[in-house]
């Protein structure tokens, strides 16, 4: 790692980024345009959320609260916890705890920072992890390892028997760092009474584990009404994934962005309630018009991603889909799984309900949502299995009219990188174009944002859909 890199807390660069942009659009407009020239590095992303309006000045200030929770957990008497994005944060909050959510932090390190996360990821070669582990931990992982983030208390991951190399990541983390740890086991099955059980018996164990950790009981009045919350929550993403069946849907392509970063990281928070609400009201004048989200005004094209998006520099990702009358009508992490989902109907075997009748229903209702988190959800086993990656997908591409698929992932990921060309292979035949990128989403030296554009463009141009 440069020497330069160990001056600064990654913690603070992170939350003082953030927090200055976030603040931006507390002044009138033409301040804001003005004090976006001396923010050069965080220019671009700062303008892209707030060209979103309500939504995205909202996911800013959440954003930079959630590293400000961070910074201040310990002087406030908490404990920080590594984790990942397919566990929900809830049981977290009902405890007074602070989730370090590494996939995320990556992601927003390189939509923030013009160098990404280079420095980072390769100091978590340096420390050990190998080379070809997924780059989504990699990033925010290599800063802690390196002790230059805050002191991580314990750490808790779900992800063993649906994605091997996000738990080996973990269990190095905890090793490297001393720090005691708790790995959660996902069947490879969801939704029947063995699996449920198994589920049951792990989140009771992990439970005690936390308590253990924290010397405090969890509070099981207080996780009730987060889930209350978070009944609120699935109702109103509900209705904002409705606008993508659509055509036009009244959706920007960062909308999809702000759905999902919102739920892994504030899930059953009154905060991310308001930002759905802003969400549904933006859009819902362009649904009732007949408008296209997009600020040409033009859909030319309705690409779904089957797994990830690209985060590089600037939301280049999605403004590309901006400019080009590109409509993004979700990905693997933007859809999600309750019972009251219209295109879960296809699928029932993968949906979830929510219970707070009892502190084993609560515990099981949050089992069972971690069990749909995008990883576990759909990539646990056979690609083309009951209700896995293929049927999920196709009944996607049906449900909000798809006219091409593209892949979008990292190379560490072993579970998709074995199927997408069986993937592809089975879309072309159902009729829906598709496109391998061959990039990493999270590090731009595998493959540069140029490239990568400059492939897009070349399929969309030769299989005539722009």
């Amino acid at each position: 790692m440069r020497p330069e890199m160990r001056e600064y807390n990654y913690d603070w660069m992170m939350g003082s980024t953030l927090k200055a942009a976030s603040n931006l659009a507390n002044g009138f407009p033409k301040e804001a345009a003005l004090a976006l020239n001396y923010i050069p590095y965080a220019r671009g992303a700062s303008k892209a959320l707030m060209d979103e309006g309500d939504p995205g000045i909202q996911l800013f200030k959440l954003l930079s609260n959630y590293y400000e929770n961070i910074l201040l957990a310990h002087s406030r008497g908490k404990k920080l916890v590594a984790t990942s994005f397919c566990f929900s944060p809830v049981i977290f909050f009902a405890m007074d705890i602070v989730p370090v959510c590494m996939e995320m932090m990556t992601g927003l390190g390189n939509i923030l920072w013009k160098r990404g996360m280079s420095d980072y990821l390769d100091f978590a070669f340096e420390a050990g992890l190998p080379e070809t582990s997924c780059s989504s931990q990699r990033g925010s992982m290599g800063a802690y390892l390196a002790g230059l983030g805050e002191t991580i208390d314990f750490v808790l991951n779900n992800m063993a028997g649906a994605c091997d190399t996000n738990a080996n990541a973990f269990a190095f983390l905890s090793a490297y760092l001393n720090k005691p740890f708790y790995q959660m086991n996902s069947p490879n099955t969801i939704g029947d009474p063995r699996s449920e059980a198994y589920h049951l018996a792990d989140y009771s164990a992990m439970i005690r584990f936390l308590e253990e950790q924290t010397g405090e009981k969890l509070d099981y009045d207080r996780l009730a009404e987060i889930l209350a919350e978070v009944e609120i929550q699935d109702e109103l993403i509900t209705d904002v994934e409705e606008f993508h069946m659509l055509k036009p849907t009244p959706l920007t392509p960062l909308d999809n962005l702000i759905l999902y970063v919102g739920r892994f990281m504030f899930s059953g928070r009154v905060e991310y309630t308001n930002v759905l609400k802003a969400l549904y009201q933006k859009a819902l004048p362009k649904a009732r018009a007949g408008i296209s989200g997009l600020r040409s005004g033009e859909e030319k094209l309705r690409v779904l991603m089957i797994y990830i998006d690209h985060y590089t520099f600037d939301f280049n990702f999605w403004k590309w889909f901006e400019e080009n009358g590109v409509a993004h009508i979700g990905s693997q992490l933007s859809h999600h799984f309750r019972d009251t989902v219209p295109y879960a109907a296809d699928l029932p075997g993968s949906v979830y309900s929510v219970d707070t009748s009892s502190p084993a229903a609560m515990l099981n209702t949050v089992a069972q949502m971690n069990a749909r988190g995008p990883m576990v959800r759909s990539i646990r086993g056979p690609y083309d299995g009951p209700f896995m990656w293929l049927e999920e997908t196709l009944t996607l591409a049906r449900h909000f009219s798809a006219d091409c698929a593209v892949f979008n992932g990292t190379p560490g990921c072993r579970n998709t990188w074995s199927n997408n060309k069986l993937m592809a292979r089975d879309l072309e035949k159902a009729g829906i174009p598709t496109l391998i990128l061959n990039d990493d989403a999270f590090d731009d030296r595998v493959e540069n944002w140029d490239a990568t554009r400059e492939r897009m463009e070349e399929f969309f141009t030769i299989r005539g859909l722009l």
